[in-house]
């Protein structure tokens, strides 16, 4: 192998490499925002969670709302 044609691999697998880690950060900054997005979710999740058993644990028919009958 002449050392033109090791030099020519040589830039190819560099050309290579400098895509791959370009991949790869792409796809870390993509599993960063999901990471980030599912958090937000769980954190939504909680919070109806905390509403539905706020509404659940209130007597039957007992409505903060309702305007009482004597109006």
């Amino acid at each position: 192998m002449t050392e033109h044609e090791l030099n020519s691999r040589v830039e190819v697998l560099e050309f290579r490499l400098a895509h791959q880690e370009a991949a790869i950060e792409e796809l870390t900054r993509t599993v960063l925002a999901q990471e980030q997005q599912v958090g937000e979710q769980a954190e939504t999740i909680r919070r109806l969670e905390a509403q539905i058993r706020s509404l659940t644990s209130s007597p039957p028919g007992a409505q903060e709302d309702e305007i009482p009958p004597h109006y």
